[in-house]
């Protein structure tokens, strides 16, 4: 009798069947004790390091380690925010007793592509992505920036550089079922092209030149002489038959004012002889 109670009392004690957890660093990771309630208290332990102690009347305790700092119990889940990689190891949460084990796996992902992630075109360059305390079984891939899923290795080799290597590349963690992702933007410069300004055309109509007596409907800056806008040209031939107008009334005038002093003088002269 005493066997079978020390059986029981034993079976009781055992861990129960725990998780095997992936977290990449600056991630949230959400580990589960294995039961939804307790009736005394609950213990959430790091190796050797105390980090909870939730009492059922409503009390909690947090251990002094920096995990605990960044750790919160969520009803008797454990909630583990920004991780890093001294987070993974072996996790407990002991239930009224009940010990429930959890392991936990941290990597990195670290990406970089040499010599630059600006390039120029027909450039060489080696995108790299490297997983730092990966877990076993895992599968890393690259994800270029014009397909829908991983298709080249940890190591790419880009030559020559295309207009088609510019954009997001993603490098692909998988861990079984678990996807983790990190983003490398490359950007690719195309030489600049250089084109001739079209010459602004100006339309005139009927624009006649003083100078070389021509008639031009649509003329350009470089038809007209020594190198002046045609309006500049119309308005030097309309000042100049302007001029002209006003020398040919002078002319007249003078002309009729000779001819009346003549008239004037003969009159005067008839009437003294």
């Amino acid at each position: 009798m005493k066997v079978i109670v020390l059986f029981v009392f034993v079976l009781g004690a055992l861990s129960a069947a725990g998780e095997d957890l992936i977290a990449k660093v600056g991630e949230k990771v959400t580990l589960k004790c294995g039961v939804s309630s307790y009736t005394r208290s609950l213990q959430w332990h790091h190796g050797a390091d105390l980090l909870f102690t939730v009492y059922h009347i409503g009390f909690t305790r947090k251990g002094a380690a920096d995990l605990a700092q960044r750790s919160v119990v969520r009803q008797t889940n454990l909630e583990i925010s920004s991780v890093r990689e001294t987070d993974a190891g072996r996790f407990t949460c002991l239930a009224d007793g009940t010990r429930h084990e959890h392991s936990l796996s941290v990597f990195s992902v670290l990406v970089s592509v040499k010599p630059s992630a600006v390039l120029k075109l027909n450039d060489e360059a080696t995108l790299q992505c490297e997983v730092k305390g990966q877990h076993h079984g895992c599968e890393v891939k690259w994800q270029s920036p014009n397909t829908d899923s991983p298709t080249n290795p940890s190591t790419v080799q880009l030559k020559p550089v295309t207009s088609s290597h510019n954009g997001a590349w993603q490098c692909i963690v998988t861990c079984g079922s678990n996807k983790f992702s990190q983003s490398l933007t490359i950007t690719v410069e195309e030489p600049p092209t250089t084109t001739t300004p079209p010459t602004t055309r100006k339309n005139i109509t009927l624009f006649v030149t003083t100078v070389q007596k021509t008639t031009c409907t649509t003329c350009t800056a470089n038809d007209c002489p020594l190198g002046l806008s045609c309006w500049m040209w119309i308005a030097i031939g309309v000042c100049c038959q302007f001029g002209i107008f006003l020398i040919v009334c002078v002319i007249v005038l003078c002309k009729c004012m000779r001819r009346r002093r003549a008239c004037e003088e003969r009159r005067l002269s008839n009437i003294y002889v």
